[in-house]
């Protein structure tokens, strides 16, 4: 029920993911400007914040990327916002990620749809975490799903999306993984962006957190934080190290969140070419590479056609796991 990252990047490379069009027209963002679509201090606003840096340090754009954290709705208010009043903007691009495309596949953008926007491209893949405060005493991810399967109203859960998107969905495929038949009985609470999550699980509201190994890593290193479980395959290298993985610990729950941009529909091809060959060069340098490695990025490497190929992939994908859990009929 998870994204094959790997499956998706080969799939990338036959369909020429970074194919652009030769003889498009170079096109250069006056005013670039990247809409976050969450509260400061999100996996959103990291995208744009860290994307619109490296841009500007590897030489990519000649002006400084304005970053406009626009929250509401799990990203539907800068969704709406971009259809429905900036559709021929060249110079915006909007962070996105399989948030953006659980909401979409669960119709929660109303009136809203997928191919109103262009879809860029990926700069990575996010894997999620459950984390609780650091002098919690849920000491590990079994004891607390545990507690949630003998009282469904003992833990809430924070996240920084929607009833619904993905990070409630991360820790109700967990939840299931453990075997709890029921997971709508697990209480998850909503708020704009994983930053402001984070803030209630410090001050006590909820009991622990669902998000983004990119959101986490500031309040683990501040100590405020403790990742019970992270959403990979396997540990990860580096830094993220000491975190456990679901997995070891008996719960085979695994979540990459890709992370990427789309575009106004009615963005020109050579302003749409220009940004998707700015992504790719992005991606493709080593300094990017070592943000991906300081983030606990894994590879996603997707641009243009075969980044829109991999999110009609993602939404159907999400729609099917969405109906299973009951979340959409």
């Amino acid at each position: 029920m998870i994204f094959n990252v790997t499956r998706f990047a080969m799939a990338a490379a036959i369909l020429g993911a970074s194919a652009l069009t030769a003889t498009a027209q170079e096109y250069t963002p006056e005013n670039p400007e990247c809409i976050a679509p969450a509260n400061p201090g999100g996996g959103w606003d990291f995208t744009c914040r860290q994307v619109g840096k490296s841009l500007q340090d590897q030489g990519l754009l000649g002006s400084t990327m304005q970053v406009v954290n626009l929250a509401g709705g799990g990203g539907g208010v800068a969704y709406a916002e971009v259809v429905n009043k900036r559709s021929n903007d060249n110079d915006l691009i909007v962070a996105a990620s399989s948030a953006t495309a659980t909401r979409l596949a669960q119709g929660a953008y109303p009136g809203n749809t997928m191919d109103q926007v262009r879809w860029i491209g990926a700069v990575g893949a996010d894997y999620g975490v459950i984390a609780v405060a650091a002098d919690s005493e849920i000491g590990d991810l079994a004891q607390m799903l545990e507690t949630m399967k003998n009282d469904p109203t003992a833990i809430s859960v924070a996240g920084g999306s929607a009833v619904g998107g993905w990070d409630h969905l991360k820790v109700l495929i967990a939840a299931n993984a453990y075997g709890i038949d029921d997971v709508r009985s697990i209480k998850y609470i909503a708020f704009d962006g994983g930053g402001e999550a984070v803030t209630q699980l410090l001050a006590g509201s909820v009991q622990a957190f669902t998000g983004d190994l990119s959101e986490a890593r500031g309040f683990v290193e501040s100590g405020d934080i403790r990742v019970i479980a992270v959403l990979a395959p396997e540990r990860l290298s580096g830094d993220f190290a000491d975190m456990p993985t679901a997995r070891e610990q008996g719960v085979d729950a695994i979540g990459a969140n890709w992370r990427g941009f789309y575009a106004p529909g009615g963005m020109s091809d050579a302003a749409y070419d220009a940004w998707v060959s700015k992504i790719a060069d992005l991606y493709a340098s080593d300094a990017w590479k070592d943000v991906m490695e300081a983030n606990g990025l894994a590879p996603l490497d997707l641009q243009g056609a075969a980044f829109e190929e991999f999110v009609v992939n993602s939404v159907s994908q999400i729609e099917k796991i969405s109906k299973e859990i009951g979340i959409i009929k």
